[in-house]
């Protein structure tokens, strides 16, 4: 049997981890790099995001995501918003320092410049270490289970 205290140091990880992801998913829709680079550790994150690509390091992951998600059209809208909505986290801590979890997501994205909007959800496989007493992502997947794209016909999508 674990101690108290173990328990206790457990579930503050775990409630730590869960605001990193969630701090990771609100920096996406922000449209905050910088914010989404503090959410991994410094060199060597491993990133698989199937259409968006892989990396062996967050800096591939900010530039696609610079290039897409911080583009404007003509008249200063938006291209694309985006909204992550995280569900169902499984996070294990384990023995040595570091951590696992899983992660459903459901996604909306507007694409203003083709006037489509896409739903979509999808499982993250994540892994976790910390670097100066913060958890960071070190390891993350991700794949998509379904979606659905549709015309947003005559919707006036404001920002």
């Amino acid at each position: 049997m674990t101690s108290l205290d173990d328990r206790v140091a457990a579930l503050e990880h775990v409630q730590a981890i869960t605001a990193l992801k969630y701090r990771y998913w609100r920096a996406c829709d922000a449209k905050d790099p910088d914010a989404m680079r503090e959410c991994f550790v410094r060199r060597g994150a491993r990133i698989e995001y199937g259409p968006m690509g892989s990396y062996d390091d967050v800096a591939g992951l900010i530039d696609i995501f610079t290039r897409i998600a911080l583009r404007r059209l003509d008249d200063g809208r938006w291209a694309v918003l985006d909204m992550h909505h995280g569900l169902h986290p499984q996070i294990t801590v384990r023995p040595d320092g570091t951590a696992t979890g899983r992660w459903t997501l459901q996604f909306r994205q507007v694409d203003n410049e083709r006037g489509t909007e896409r739903l979509s959800a999808g499982e993250y496989e994540d892994e976790y270490a910390r670097e100066d007493g913060q958890w960071r992502i070190a390891a993350t997947t991700y794949r998509v289970r379904w979606g659905i794209e549709r015309p947003l016909a005559d919707a006036a999508v404001t920002q």
